[in-house]
């Protein structure tokens, strides 16, 4: 809700509006804290994919590596965040949106690292380089391949991905892929610590307002912290070696893992770029809607694209990992009713410091697998429930029935069974256990070629009686 002692209503509307820097800088803060955890929690899924996370050998150094990614994750999200607010040339749409690491990207990322230690690093982030350039070339004709991607193909891309995800958050909770045979794994102390973090943030979210609300997660990972220092999973001593380890101020190394060209990362991030494009089209869409009541301009939409794909080639030469619009920032700036980009320019210059800043990293380090298991769970399973609201705007025809059965079916058969596929070439076999990528592109040549409509008797025995009649928010056709 808009307060007037900020501005008034035409200055909140403005882009271009300042508010005094005592009213800006924790409202800029705000927009750090919607979105922290998301940010970050790519890094550490990756590094413990890989092996050199939570439960590794690592630990014993601090998981240095681990460190040095979620570095990288809160540096680039604020880099990128600049690119889009302040603008560079045709880059940024010079409007009020949050950049961060994508969870889009993630089903991509962990078949390519899954169990390769930092030698999986070089060709990783020769994916995401090229696939960030492949992103940019994509800004140039955004307008043209969106009826490609209607909410069938986007709200099935967008399950896709929680679904693929909603494993991860439940591991953690028991106590990480490492401890999978370890008598502790899934014992109680391990899901009490995952489940405080899951109720204190359901209680914000649904009894409090404002910040308390959009900062649910973050708060309820700090609550589960000092659970588990109550219960003695994390130690103070702990807590101090790894500040003392972890170096006051470091900056970015290029190339750091050294850089390599896989054709199974390329495609993979070229073909995920499609998706995070459309996404971000709809993030600049809403901001401009609920924070200044108007339509993007073509130019807004160009620009956020070039943004999210410059900003990602940037991060991939210094050890990040793709970014994208955040969305829950685009409800934040329809709660507060401030559209300043100048106010989000203060968030990511916060990021920026601490990106640059390990001992930032090294805390998050501490925290319990257990503990991040928990809010794991809450985001992951928001990721799926966002993809149903994209369906449910879906006309539910018997076409549209069969295109959605048949990718969700292989695609997700395909996560749940990689084997299936084992003698395929490496690239393909990486590509196809992804799920996510064979499901997207089931799905947009189905909408391309078959036919509008499609008889009754076409589905009914296939169905065992179970065809449904919804049709979504649309009209039926």
């Amino acid at each position: 809700m808009a307060d007037n002692a900020i501005g008034t209503p035409e200055q909140l509307r403005d882009p271009n509006y300042t508010p005094a820097l005592h009213r800006a800088i924790p409202l800029g803060i705000q927009h750090v804290l919607a979105m922290f955890v998301s940010n970050v929690t790519p890094a550490i899924i990756i590094a413990g994919a890989a092996g050199f996370g939570f439960g590794s050998d690592a630990g014993a150094q601090g998981f240095p590596d681990m460190t040095y990614l979620i570095q990288m994750s809160m540096l680039f999200a604020g880099i990128a965040t600049l690119f889009q607010t302040i603008g560079f040339g045709p880059v940024g749409a010079r409007l009020p949106i949050v950049q961060g690491t994508s969870f889009a990207f993630i089903p991509i990322m962990i078949p390519l690292v899954a169990g390769k230690g930092v030698d999986a690093l070089p060709a990783l982030f020769g994916g995401v380089m090229i696939g960030g350039l492949f992103h940019m070339l994509i800004a140039t004709f955004i307008g043209k391949i969106r009826f490609a991607l209607p909410p069938l193909v986007t709200g099935l891309v967008v399950t896709m991905i929680g679904l693929a995800l909603v494993k991860v958050g439940i591991q953690y909770a028991a106590g990480g892929v490492p401890a999978i045979n370890a008598p502790e794994y899934g014992s109680l102390l391990n899901w009490s610590a995952a489940l405080v973090v899951i109720f204190v943030t359901l209680g914000l979210k649904f009894y409090a307002k404002g910040m308390l609300a959009v900062s649910a997660v973050v708060i309820g990972i700090l609550v589960g912290y000092v659970y588990a220092m109550l219960m003695g999973m994390v130690t103070v001593e702990g807590i101090a070696a790894s500040w003392n380890r972890a170096a006051p101020i470091a900056f970015p190394s290029p190339f750091k893992y050294g850089f390599e060209l896989s054709f199974a990362a390329i495609i993979g991030f070229c073909l995920m770029a499609f998706v995070s494009a459309v996404e971000t089209v709809g993030d600049v869409s809403g901001i401009t809607k609920g924070g200044a009541g108007r339509e993007a301009t073509d130019k807004e939409i160009t620009g956020a694209t070039y943004a999210d794909g410059f900003g990602t080639a940037v991060a991939g030469v210094f050890g990040g990992f793709p970014n994208t619009s955040f969305s829950q920032n685009v409800g934040l700036i329809a709660m507060t009713g401030v559209m300043s980009r100048h106010v989000v320019t203060i968030g990511a210059i916060f990021l920026i410091i601490c990106g640059l800043i390990p001992k930032v990293g090294a805390v998050i380090n501490t925290v319990p697998i257990e503990v991040l298991g928990g809010g794991v769970i809450v985001m992951f399973g928001m990721v799926v429930a966002a993809g149903i609201s994209m369906l449910s705007d879906v006309n539910w025809n018997r076409r549209n029935m069969v295109i959605f059965a048949i990718a969700l079916s292989i695609g997700l058969g395909l996560q749940l069974d990689p084997k299936a596929v084992q003698y395929l070439p490496d690239t393909l076999r990486i590509l196809m256990t992804s799920g996510l990528l064979p499901a997207a592109v089931i799905a947009i040549v189905l909408n391309l070629i078959l036919p509008e409509h499609l008889s009754d008797e076409a589905t009914e025995e296939v169905s065992g009686g179970m065809t449904g009649h919804g049709n979504g928010s649309l009209p039926k056709s």
